[in-house]
């Protein structure tokens, strides 16, 4: 009896050291900025980008030609945080853009500038906390770069002026950010927000990655890197989640989901759409991945946005 205890001891302690092993590893290559590849968040998306690099390089090759600068704010945890703002035709129009994990502004809105500067707006293209140029070990999720966005944003009011009108537009992990900024008290000056691909919580998104992608139980991984990340980001994983955020919402929506979206399922889209309480829109482009909405269908993507901002701004 005494050896049959020793061993199943053992092989439980060996279960536990491969579980908190495996914890740590998809730890450190999830929330830590210089172990999270973006060459990897784009093959996990499950979209042939090779198909459009070249109307990629050719507006992200147009937009740089356009005025713009650098620009930095301080967070309110003391981070340096980075954005390129294009100045436009310096009406009082704008739109503040939130890039997904692993990526940077200007990579994410780099096809979308044309639509945007070719309609008049100014651009103000963020680098969230931990990526780009901008400071942070731990990345947000949203739930820091909230209070990131709405800093941003009266960076922007304090540009323009108090007749500003402004549109927050985010994809995937920005997508989550805007979603979760509504349930913030925004500036009068925000208009509308435009979700694209957003997910409602990172525990919800790890959980799905880990099941369908990795063929692997959440439990205790999940409830392991929220009790990690809550001591070294500050944060748990569903602390802040844009299906309850949206319920609070008063600024009208725009939602954008690819109908074949394998990394954040539409589901997810669809829970914070139901949720949203404020006025609100839905395009699910047919067949497209995840962040593929605006490349599969432009004309459409266009034309949503073309008709909210059309009965929101002046």
């Amino acid at each position: 009896m005494n050896k049959f205890l020793k061993g199943a001891a053992i092989l439980l302690g060996t279960a536990a050291a491969a579980e908190a092993g495996g914890t740590a590893y998809f730890y450190r290559r999830t929330m830590k900025r210089y172990n999270a590849k973006v060459e990897r968040t784009m093959k996990m998306s499950g979209v042939d980008w090779e198909q459009y690099l070249p109307l990629m390089h050719q507006r992200r090759k147009w937009m740089m030609e356009q005025p713009h600068e650098d620009v930095w704010i301080q967070s309110r945890d003391g981070l340096k945080l980075h954005a390129t703002y294009f100045k436009g035709e310096e009406g009082n129009r704008a739109v503040i853009c939130f890039h997904g994990y692993t990526s940077r502004g200007l990579d994410d809105y780099g096809s979308l500038s044309w639509y945007y500067l070719k309609h008049g707006f100014r651009m103000l293209l963020l680098d969230e906390r931990a990526h780009g140029d901008s400071e942070g070990t731990y990345i947000g999720f949203g739930t820091k770069d909230r209070y990131d966005g709405l800093d941003w944003t009266r960076w922007m009011i304090d540009k323009i002026g108090e007749d500003a009108q402004i549109l927050l537009h985010g994809n995937s992990m920005g997508g989550a950010t805007v979603c979760m900024m509504s349930g913030l008290q925004l500036p009068e000056q925000v208009k509308g927000i435009v979700s694209d691909c957003a997910f409602t919580s990172a525990k919800e998104v790890f959980t799905h990655v880990l099941h369908s992608m990795y063929h692997l139980p959440a439990f205790p991984m999940i409830q392991i890197a929220d009790k990690l990340n809550r001591k070294n980001a500050g944060y748990g994983l569903d602390d802040c989640n844009a299906a309850r955020e949206v319920q609070k919402s008063k600024v009208p929506f725009l939602f954008i989901h690819g109908e074949k979206d394998i990394f954040v399922p539409c589901w997810m889209c669809e829970e914070i759409y139901q949720n949203c309480a404020s006025p609100k829109t839905k395009l699910i482009v047919k067949d497209a991945g995840h962040g593929e909405s605006y490349f599969k269908d432009a004309t459409a993507y266009e034309q949503a946005l073309d008709s909210f901002i059309g009965g929101i701004m002046k």
